[in-house]
């Protein structure tokens, strides 16, 4: 009752709590822990949650319903029926705990409030109940003692065995290895196990309720070999992957003999930290301990700047509206994300958008439909079938569909299947597997809503969320690890420094592996045959002697092969075949200086040349040059090994090649070239193209993950890989593939070498357009993700009058308004002033122009007029009389002339014309030229001209 009450607080101080029935009545009434987890869940019988889970959890051994450690969990509408609560099943990063439930299932809040009441009873628990341990923890029973002094004693008689062996000669190799490296492989495997099988006894003998043994199996801290080192047996100390190394001539340190072998000689540690290290054990176990220390000092760096890289070459992926994935500057990267455009975050198990196992066993527990009838087999496929064609249904990928089928298939067939093996009535049978149409339909409606949902979202920076998903992880790896691909020699780079070697591209990698199938891949014999055709054999491997003769005359090198060891290693090559790479290999001799003497001899003289000392010369050429002139096999690799297939099992054989040298291999008889590989990127991407090159990158960089037990979803990997091939190369995650997929300044800038970047792109005058997430921060611009991939457009039609904002000072607006019109009346005064100023002076001036051409045609006449008027008088008499019966007779003679545009009037006004005429005063009056017919412009009338 009182971790119940603890409950009550918060956001849920007034919720009510139904209090199940104990589950112990007698002689107590008790309550189990189970039920008080139940109530966390759903703590009234109003609250809605019915969360459904069924998983195994940390300590699961076998047995769904008889798991002897209680470690098989079973919730059903909100009550824990069976198993025990642990990191795994609580939630530890897992989708199949309850916490992720309830958040996919019921929303953020409910899940909320369910790990606020774990926090509060976890809190009250252990500060009422408390935990704690010491020394007696840990100290060893003696049947604990004798257990491990037994299983050292049994380890060190093997290991005694396995150096005995070695030296006599009659160890078995394993394939591809020297019996040294066999024996170390033995000896390690075997040491090993002494500590697996001493903590395995730890567990056993330890009661339920030590405290290690609580933190180990709940998941707070410590493992199982925590423990074991604690109680047992601290164990062999490895250095790189192997035991201590020799030191100190030929020994790991002076106080042991020399070329010592034995296990306490190379890292091995008896006793425990309970019983306490000798001195010479604390010298081994503090140089592993230094390793994970430099390791960790190292690693954070190294995934620090990887992660960096990541984010820069990423960044500005985004899924567009059309569901394509492009980056800033809309180049494609893929058509649609991870093939399916599903979101990550809502995938339900292994990378899939619906666990349709679980979703099915909720609706069972949801709607049990016991009044219904169930199902049979068929009608289970014919129902189904009717609803798979609904138009509800066509938003339905077509792999989701054929997924959804085949497992409604499979559940049909139950029945099936059970009634065929056990015989039992079809009507039994079926209530095995109940499935009403009820429920069916509400599967069916679930998968749909779960699918839609699980739809990536356009504008999702997907680029960042890849590079973060890839690049955390790699802070839980180790930096120099190597792990044996079947064979004890044939190492592989893991870790850190094979995840650089995929980003970068390297075209050299520390250790290439070329991984062949074979045709006949059941026959060992046929294995080793192609594996003498593939690995490099050298003739100083395959020869008894090379010799110097010299006689009086003539002066060659004898070679004799070993026809033994030729036959040992199923090798396919003669003396003539030894000659012909004699004359195709770097000694470059002539056919003509090669002789065969059967079977195994061969008889190689120098080129005539003049002079004892320079035949002396070219033999010493090649007797250096002969041994290491490849005779068969391919010389651009180092070896090759027989392993078994550990993927196909059984007696499965296939070649590991160590070295370069891709298509010979596929080209060789005997390997099937559709199903070899290799982990070189840029030799598969030469070889086979870009395409294989982006599939290789993404089972390299899956297998590193899964091999230090990393789960990333595969369409983060897919799009790294995309990346770095959506050019039609192979481009690495640095600064220098960077520049070949970005072209934009600032974003090169903000990479590295901020300076170059600016000073070249100043220098060539580039330009930037800035559409990358790091340019538009620069600038401070929203980044095209998210709500700033689209742009909106306003529309100014459906904006009425704005709202007048109101003035603090009464009045003053009005002022500013009359202020302002005033101004703007006296602005365009003095525009109209100034128009209109200038069109008088542009109507003038073409006035004034065509009254010039008047007056001419005016001055023209007058001219012919004086002209006449002299004759005129000319022909009068000379008297007074006359010149005044003259006068009398034409008292005025008006002579008009008429004008084109303009009508003119020439007046003579008093002429006194004598008898002789000394002077003829003819006056042209024009006092205001205008014209009032043809200038409408002009408002002055001329006055007629009177002569």
């Amino acid at each position: 009752m009182q971790l119940a009450a603890c409950f009550l607080a918060g956001a849920d101080a007034t919720m009510s709590i139904d209090m199940p029935e104990p589950a112990i009545l007698k002689p107590r009434r008790l309550y189990t822990g189970k039920q008080i987890f139940s109530l966390l869940l759903k703590p009234n019988n109003d609250c809605p949650v019915k969360a459904n889970l069924v998983t195994s959890g940390k300590n699961y051994t076998k047995g769904k319903d008889l798991c002897v450690r209680d470690s098989f969990v079973i919730i059903r509408n909100s009550e824990l029926l069976c198993g025990s609560m642990d990191k795994k099943t609580l939630g530890s990063g897992t989708k199949c705990s309850i916490f992720y439930v309830l958040l996919r299932d019921w929303g953020e809040e409910v899940t909320c409030r369910a790990m606020w009441r774990l926090a509060r009873l976890a809190s009250f628990y252990l500060m009422n109940r408390g935990f704690s341990f010491g020394i007696s923890d840990v100290t060893p029973s003696e049947r604990l003692i004798e257990l491990k002094n037994m299983l050292l004693e049994q380890g060190y008689r093997k290991c005694d065995e396995y150096i005995a062996e070695m030296q006599k000669g009659t160890l078995t190799c394993q394939p591809g290895c020297t019996a040294e490296e066999t024996l170390e492989a033995m000896m390690l495997k075997e040491l090993s196990s002494i500590r697996e099988t001493a903590a395995k006894a730890c567990f056993a003998e330890l009661h339920p309720t030590n405290a290690p043994l609580i933190m180990a199996q709940s998941g707070s801290k410590g493992s199982n070999i925590n423990i074991s080192q604690m109680i047992a047996c601290v164990g062999q100390q490895a250095i790189n992957g192997k035991r201590v190394p020799n030191g100190f001539e030929d020994r790991a340190l002076p106080h042991f003999e020399k070329f010592s072998k034995n296990p306490a000689s190379r890292g091995f540690v008896e006793n425990s930290f309970f019983s306490g290290l000798t001195p010479t054990e604390f010298f081994f176990h503090t140089m592993a301990g230094r390793e994970g220390l430099v390791d960790t000092a190292v690693k954070t760096a190294e995934t620090g700047y990887l992660q960096r890289r990541l984010v820069k070459c990423l960044e500005d992926i985004v899924v567009h509206y059309d569901n394509t994935v492009r980056n800033a500057v809309g180049q494609v990267v893929e058509f649609v994300y991870g093939g399916d455009g599903l979101d990550p975050v809502y995938m339900e198990g292994k990378d899939r958008p619906v666990d349709l196992t679980r979703v099915l066993e909720d609706v069972r527990a949801r709607n049990p439909s016991r009044d219904e009838p169930t199902l049979l087999p068929d009608e289970i496929l014919n129902f189904y079938n009717e609803e798979i064609k609904k138009s509800d249904y066509g938003c339905l990928s077509k792999e989701f569909k054929n997924e959804q089928e085949e497992f409604i298939k499979t559940l049909a067939d139950d029945v099936r299947r059970i009634q065929k093996k056990y015989g039992l009535d079809l009507i039994v049978t079926r209530e095995l597997e109940r499935v009403t149409k009820s429920q069916l339909a509400m599967f069916m409606k679930i998968c749909r809503v779960k699918f839609i949902r699980s739809q990536i979202e356009p504008g999702t920076a997907i680029g960042a969320l890849a590079a973060q998903s890839i690049g955390e992880p790699g802070t839980q790896m180790t930096l120099k690890t190597f792990h044996f691909a079947g064979v004890a020699s044939m190492n592989i780079t893991q870790g850190v420094p094979r995840i650089l070697e995929i980003i970068n591209a390297s075209k050299n990698i520390s250790t290439p592996v070329i991984s062949a199938e074979l045709d006949n891949n059941k026959d060992l014999e046929f294995a080793i045959r192609v594996k003498g055709r593939i690995e490099r054999t050298t003739l100083g491997e395959i020869t008894s002697f090379i010799q110097e003769v010299y006689k009086n005359n003539e002066c060659y090198l004898l070679i004799r092969l070993d026809i033994d060891r030729i036959r040992v290693l199923r090798l396919e090559l003669d003396a003539e075949t030894v000659k012909y790479a004699l004359c195709v290999g770097e000694a470059k001799l002539k056919p003509a200086n090669i002789k065969v003497i059967p079977p195994s001899l061969i008889k190689v003289s120098p080129d005539k040349i003049k002079g004892t000392y320079y035949l002396n010369v070219e033999l010493q050429r090649l007797m250096d040059v002969i041994p290491a002139t490849v005779v068969v096999g391919i010389p651009t690799t180092s070896r090759a090994v027989v392993a078994k297939d550990e993927e196909k099992g059984g007696d499965t054989y296939k070649l590991c090649v160590e070295g370069y040298g891709l298509r010979e291999v596929m080209a060789t008889y005997g390997v099937n070239g559709n199903k070899t590989k290799s982990n070189n990127i840029f030799e598969v991407y030469t070889s086979l193209g870009i395409e294989a090159a982006r599939s290789t990158i993404i089972n390299e960089i899956t297998k590193v993950m899964e091999g230090h037990g990393i789960s990333v979803d595969f369409r983060h990997i897919e799009l790294l890989a995309s990346q770095m091939t959506c050019s039609g190369e192979v481009l690495g995650i640095t600064r220098h593939g960077l520049a070949k997929i970005r072209e934009s300044v600032f974003n090169l800038a903000s990479f590295e070498k901020t300076a170059d970047h600016l000073f070249d792109a100043a220098y060539y005058g580039q330009t930037d357009s800035i559409n990358g997430v790091s340019e538009r921060i620069i600038m401070g611009m929203p980044a095209p993700i998210g709500t700033g991939l689209f742009k909106l457009l306003h529309d100014h039609g459906n904006v009425g009058p704005c709202e007048e904002k109101k003035i603090l000072v009464p009045g003053a607006y009005e002022e500013y308004v009359k202020l302002m019109k005033e101004r703007a009346a006296k602005r365009a005064a003095q525009h109209h002033r100034k128009s209109s100023s200038f069109r008088s002076l542009f109507a003038a001036r073409k006035v004034l122009s065509s009254t010039s051409t008047t007056l001419s045609s005016t001055s023209t006449s007058l001219s012919s007029t004086s002209t006449s008027l002299s004759s005129t008088s000319t022909n009068l008499p000379s008297s007074n009389t006359a010149s005044s019966a003259a006068s009398a007779n034409i008292p005025s003679t008006s002579t008009g002339t008429s004008l084109p545009s303009t009508s003119t009037a020439t007046s003579l006004p008093s002429t006194s014309t004598g008898t002789s005429l000394p002077s003829t005063n003819t006056s042209t009056s024009l006092p205001s030229t205008s014209t009032s017919t043809s200038l409408p412009s002009t408002g002055n009338n001329l006055p007629s001209t009177s002569k």
